[in-house]
């Protein structure tokens, strides 16, 4: 094999300094200086150790990561040493966070001749030294290129660095996180616990200074509550929810604003705070009921995700598709479809993640506004029936609706392990699929229990943002994936709103025999036992008997 730069290397290797430790300076060591660069001498060249020429500019190498390969990168990734090349190996990957230069593993400085001799150890090729009949002669400039070359920053901390310039100006408005759940399990919603500090928090996934460093500027705070709250006390363990987030806000409002519609967004992000809004999980929280779904958005509530993992009595929910549950209403109910109509009527955005293939398509096919899938990925890329298929990607693209990608590692490789670059996949195939105006984050954290490697926490977006423009993402097509996107459905949203002010409520109640009945009341309903509007027994019998005396006299 031909090594074309070994002459060149073990020239320049037997020049270095002998020192221990000692930092090669470039353009300072007459026998390694060609000619041509005696002349600029004086311009200042940065020093560097020899430990840094192990680093590689890839961005996302599987090979440092448990898990299936990622898929090629389409972007502009350094050139990586292959192991049949001289100089280096496949080994010198950058580190695991999925993205070279976000979280670098540990570099072990080597001695340089080390570099080369290793490849005897490794089975690779070796590099034919000085009295070798394979040596090609080579200007020396080419050396100093080459070594100015790897004293640049790698591309995959160009990349970095670019993402956290965009997100600056746009940073993330993430779709689901389920901090609020966390402070009821851990604290039961006592946020003046020492231990609740969300600045000092450590064992979750979001806490301020993770906010920060993550560049999160929206968040749509989950006031999940579970579905063994259904026709129990589901409205009241909402509103505790819907509570605890405004009280965080009163608590650091340093650090979050709480808003209630696309302007206050756009204000917080000039403010530099986390622009905060509730998101209601689960249609079970109204009980079946439009006055609740008004009250809860009078109280700030501004999406509600019509399903979580159960069927309400007007609404499949998702796990009707693996015949864990069967279908009761293949989609929505009469009165689930005015459940629709009135969140339009509200502005308030309707969620479709957590609900059947049946359920996203009637709702696609009759809301006036967009919708999103708050935390839901691509099924192509991973067949869970969380996910959402591709002839619901092409209806999202037709009505202006928006998909934001899970993080979580069952819906990004339907496995418990996964890396950043997976889920980097799935936001690729959905722009495929429905454009690019169509992708948002929506990382679920707080809320499920295994992330990517990468996206171990809400501070990693950056290296998310970073991976895409790796893989060509434009810098438009990145600011509507972290924000504006979901800004434009939110606008959208608003205005169907205002077309619908004319529109009178609906106050037809759902069917008292589709709820279930053991413990409720049925004040209203036509079957009330309310003696108050029909007389009781003994008296209809006396007027009964009262009535022909009356003919007869």
């Amino acid at each position: 094999m031909r090594c074309p730069l070994g002459p060149a290397i073990s020239t320049w290797l037997r020049a270095i300094p002998k020192k221990p430790h000692q930092g090669l300076v470039l353009g300072r060591s007459p026998q390694l200086e060609p000619a041509g660069m005696r002349s600029i001498r004086r311009i200042a060249v940065p020093q560097f150790p020899l430990g840094t020429l192990q680093r590689d500019g890839r961005v996302g190498d599987p090979s440092t990561h448990g898990g299936a390969a990622a898929a090629p990168h389409r972007g502009r990734a350094t050139p990586a040493a292959s192991p049949g090349a001289c100089g280096g190996s496949g080994a010198m990957a950058g580190g695991g966070s999925g993205v070279a230069g976000a979280h670098p593993s540990p570099v072990t400085a080597r001695k340089p001749e080390n570099l080369i001799h290793s490849r005897r150890r490794q089975g690779l090729p070796e590099c034919p030294g000085p009295g070798s009949t394979q040596q090609e002669k080579m200007p020396g400039g080419s050396v100093w290129v080459l070594v100015l070359a790897l004293a640049l920053p790698s591309t995959g901390q160009q990349h970095l660095e670019e993402a956290k310039r965009i997100m600056n100006t746009t940073p993330v408005i993430d779709g689901h996180n389920d901090l609020p759940w966390q402070l009821l399990r851990k604290f039961n919603n006592q946020l003046r616990l020492p231990k609740a500090n969300l600045t000092l928090l450590n064992d979750t996934h979001t806490n301020i200074p993770k906010l920060r460093q993550g560049h999160v500027g929206g968040q749509f705070w989950s006031v999940y509550v579970p579905c063994e709250t259904q026709n129990k006390d589901a409205v009241r363990r909402t509103l505790e929810q819907m509570d605890v987030v405004q009280r965080m806000c009163d608590l650091y409002p340093e650090t979050f604003a709480c808003v209630t519609d696309s302007h206050g967004i756009e204000e917080a992000f000039r403010s530099g705070k986390v622009a905060s809004l509730m998101g209601v999980e689960g249609g079970h929280s109204i009980d079946s009921s439009l006055g609740v779904l008004r009250t809860l958005y009078r109280l700030g509530a501004r999406y509600m995700t019509l399903t979580h993992s159960c069927n309400t009595p007007w609404a499949d929910n998702w796990l009707v598709d693996t015949k864990d549950e069967k279908p009761v209403h293949h989609g929505l109910s009469p009165f689930g479809k005015m459940v629709v109509e009135e969140m339009n009527r509200l502005g308030m955005i309707v969620d479709l993640a957590h609900v059947s293939v049946d359920t996203m398509k009637v709702v696609l096919n009759i809301s006036k506004a967009p919708v999103i899938f708050s935390h839901s990925s691509a099924y192509s890329i991973c067949r869970h029936r969380r996910n959402v298929p591709d002839d619901v990607l092409q209806l999202v693209a037709s009505t202006g609706s928006l998909v934001m990608v899970n993080f979580y590692n069952a819906y990004v490789t339907c496995s418990d392990k996964a890396k950043l670059s997976d889920v980097a996949d799935h936001l690729d195939y959905v722009k495929k699929v429905a454009g690019a105006q169509a992708v948002g984050f929506g990382g679920d954290y707080d809320g499920v229990s295994g992330v990517p490697t990468g996206l171990e926490d809400v501070s990693k977006y950056p290296a998310l943002v970073a991976e895409l423009l790796a893989r060509n993402w434009t810098e438009k097509e990145v600011r509507g994936a972290l924000a504006e996107n979901l800004l434009r459905v939110f606008k959208e949203v608003e205005r169907v709103k205002r077309s619908l002010q004319g529109t009178a409520a609906h106050e037809t109640p759902i069917a008292f025999e589709e709820l279930e009945q053991q413990c409720r009341t049925s004040y209203g309903y036509p079957n009330d036992a309310g003696t108050a509007q029909r007389p009781p027994a003994a008296l209809a019998l006396a007027l009964a008997m009262a009535l022909p005396l009356s003919v007869l006299s």
